[in-house]
């Protein structure tokens, strides 16, 4: 039960920055874009541990991978800036 709700939390959160996206309060070049889809697909990794699914698991694990390669991307523009 609190891996589905771990996973629920997690699939809200990337569909409350897509969103936000959508509707031009936020942009995907903000870091937090990154940053809230990398935890929100974590939560959802977690609660495939008890109900694995392979397909689910690889979206989940590239969702992470690109999410930590935007967070890197803005941390190097902002230390360029300053």
């Amino acid at each position: 039960m609190i891996y589905n709700v771990i996973g629920i939390i997690g699939v809200g959160m990337i569909l409350l920055v897509y969103a936000m996206v959508q509707v031009d309060k936020l942009s995907v070049n903000n870091i937090y874009y990154s940053i809230i889809n990398a935890i929100g697909a974590s939560l959802i990794i977690i609660s495939l541990l008890v109900d694995f699914n392979l397909p689910a698991f690889l979206m989940e694990f590239f969702w992470v991978i690109f999410s930590i390669v935007g967070i890197y991307k803005s941390l190097k523009q902002k230390n360029n800036k300053g």
